[in-house]
Order: C-alpha cells, then structure tokens, then sequence
C-alpha cells in the first residue's frame, strides 16, 4: 500500500527523483494548431487509459493578452461552456475514453491563443492526479485552394440519365465557385454560379469539357481554376442496346415474329427502352392477344354450324308439339249447331194458316223433322253441305 501511495505521489508531483512516473495515465498532443478563419479545428488531446484510474474531471482553458479563463468544464454534472462567445462552437467528445480533444468551429480571429487540457484522474486508493498539456492555436485567413471535380455516378454516362459535376476547394469561407464548358474556339461558356452542376437527364449535346474556378476573400481576388474532366454522353442506354441484340432488330429495321405478323422496333436517343408496335398483314383476323402476347387460335365454322343445327332441331321439335296441343284444344271448344230440313209445301202452309205462337212453330217443327248436327267450321265438306241444302229448298219451291 506504501509503495502504491509513493508511485501515486511521484506521479501527481512529478519529481525528479521518482522513476514510476509511468505507471500513471499521462497526456499527448502537439504543441500548435493552425485553423482558418470561419472553418474549423482540433485541439488534440488524448491518453491511454489505466487500470485503477478513473476520470474525474476534464477542462480546457485559453490564455490570451496575459488572461486566462476556463472556457470548458465536464465533471459528474456534466459538460459546461462557460464564455458566452463559445457557446454552440465548443464540443469535447463523450463516451470516448481516453479523447479529451476540443473541436472549435467558425473559428474567429480572437480565437488565438494558448489552450491548456487539464485531466483529473482519482486512483483506487481515492487519491487525484492531474495533468495538463497547452496548444498553441493559431487563426488565419487562408486563399481558397486549386478546386478538384467530383463526378456523381461517373464521367461516361447514357442519354437520359442523372449526372452532377462538384467543385471542391478548401481555405477561408465563405468560398465562391463558378463552371464553364470549353468550346472549340478555346473560350469559355460560363454555365452556372454554386458549387454543383447537375443534369436531371443528360443528352449527347451534353458531352465536353467542364472545368471549375473557386475563390474567397482572403485571396485577394486570386481565382483557382480546376483541371478540365471530359464528360461523355452515349446516345443509346446499355440496357437498350442489349435489348436490341436479344431481339435481332435494331431501330427502324423489320422483323418477322410469326405467321402473319410482324413488329416495328422504333427507339428515341433519350428513351430507355425501345417501343414496340405490332401490326396485322393477314386478311382473316386470328383472334385477341392473349396476356402472354401470343395469339389465340380462332373457332372451327364446323363448331358454329353445329350448334346452329341442334338449336333448329329444339325449336322445331317444340313448335311441333305447341302446334298439335293447340288443334286439340280448338276441337274441344267449338260450339254445336243444329239444321232441320222441311218440305217447302209445309212452310208454305204455315205461312197461310195465319199467324203462330213462335214456341209452337218451333215445338212442331221439332217433332216432324229429322235433326241433322254438324259443326260450325268453314271446311269444304261445310260449304258442300250449305249448298245442296240450297239447291233442294229452291227445288221443292217451284
């Protein structure tokens, strides 16, 4: 325990007469930092954590003009930014042990100065030791540098497809791009003003020469130019072209596909994927196209003039049978009439001997004369009949 305490005491002092400084955590960096103004920086700040030694509070601080002030504190409550200024541009990584690096962003002119970490470390035997390491950070405008061309999917594309070109320089912000396309005629055309230059879809026209200029206010005015990227625009998609050969057409051309039939492949440059028209050369339509695009075979006349032939059959069969029910209902329902037959001397008679009681006329010529009974129907053997009757009454009257 003596000896645990003696290497934890040599450590927390650092004196010169003890050798188990090492057996303590103990910081690394570098001793200046150079940022640009408006950008970014790290002040490195690391150690390798140890066995029985747990981090117990973590600061950063700046000395300035012959002032030094805390701008940073972690401990069990938690992280603290206390100057107003550095609020929202000072951050310490957390759940990272051993990494007490400060990252400051919009570096500003003021920012300059000397910045000591300060780590508290509390060993098993409840005793502190602290270390301190200071940087020297440095603020400064920069020139934007010579800008570089990052191409998005790539420099040879299709027709149709989406394509961006980004020009990207470092230095001061803010910093400002322009691009061009080069022409024959060794000028160049200035195309837009932003960082990115982007096609939603490409056409050949599209391919040449682009390049980038950047530029911001610590330059000076200086202007940095990019070196130039061909991009080069195909006039047919790949899928297309592939397409084109697994079908044996290319555009314009003909094509037989079966018996009868035939297909026009036609294509724009800018189209992905050819169109396809099929067309009917034959006279006798063959029937509609299934979902498969074949086409469905037509059914046999033989079919249609049977179907016609039983349904004939059914319909005669049934009028027949109609027909002869109707003849027997008819013969059931027709009235009876009766028809007497007299001497013309007797009705003669009758017409002399004055006037008769109609019942009795008919009461006697009932009892004298044959009955003769046949049906009222408009037959041949009717009117034969209706004739000889005509012929005796016109007989026996002269």
């Amino acid at each position: 325990m003596m000896w645990a305490g003696l290497v934890l005491w040599c450590a927390a002092h650092l004196r010169p007469g003890c050798t188990f400084a090492s057996a303590v955590p103990n910081l690394s960096g570098v001793h200046q930092v150079t940022g640009t103004w408006m950008g970014s920086t790290t002040v490195p700040c690391t150690y390798v954590p140890w066995e029985g030694f747990t981090e117990h509070t973590l600061s950063w601080s700046l000395e300035r003009d012959s002032s030094v002030s805390t701008i940073f504190r972690r401990d069990e409550s938690g992280d603290h930014i206390l100057p107003a200024k550095f609020r929202g541009r000072l951050s310490v990584p957390k759940n990272s042990p051993g990494d007490a690096s400060l990252l400051i962003e919009n570096l500003e002119m003021p920012d300059s100065g000397h910045y000591t970490c300060q780590v508290v470390w509390r060993s098993a035997d409840n005793s502190l030791v602290t270390r301190e390491l200071t940087t020297t950070v440095k603020v400064v405008k920069a020139a934007a540098t010579k800008p570089i061309i990052r191409a998005e999917p790539g420099l040879t594309l299709p027709a149709g497809a989406s394509a961006s070109l980004t020009c990207e320089a470092s230095g001061s912000p803010p910093i400002s791009y322009r691009w061009f396309r080069s022409s024959p005629a060794a000028t160049a055309q200035l195309l837009s003003s932003g960082a990115e230059l982007a096609w939603s879809s490409l056409r050949p026209s599209d391919s040449g020469s682009y390049f980038c200029e950047a530029e911001n206010r610590a330059g000076a005015g200086a202007v940095q130019r990019s070196d130039a990227v061909q991009l080069t625009v195909t006039d047919l998609p790949t899928t297309t072209a592939t397409l084109q050969r697994s079908v044996g057409t290319t555009g314009g051309h003909h094509s037989t596909i079966g018996q009868g039939q035939s297909s026009d492949m036609e294509h724009t440059p800018t189209d992905p994927v050819p169109t396809t028209r099929v067309s009917r050369m034959d006279t006798a339509p063959v029937g509609p196209f299934t979902d498969t695009g074949s086409p469905r075979v037509a059914p046999s006349p033989l079919l249609y003039g049977l179907v016609a032939a039983l349904g004939g059959a059914a319909l005669g069969a049934l009028l027949a049978v109609g027909l002869g029910y109707w003849r027997r209902r008819r013969r059931k329902d027709e009235p009876l009439y009766e028809v007497a037959f007299r001497r013309t001397a007797d009705v003669a008679l009758l017409h002399t001997e004055g006037e008769v009681p109609a019942k009795s006329l008919q009461e006697e010529m009932c009892s004298n004369t044959a009955k003769t009974t046949v049906k009222d129907r408009k037959s041949p053997e009717y009117e034969n009949l209706m004739t000889a009757m005509e012929s005796q009454y016109e007989a026996e009257g002269i």
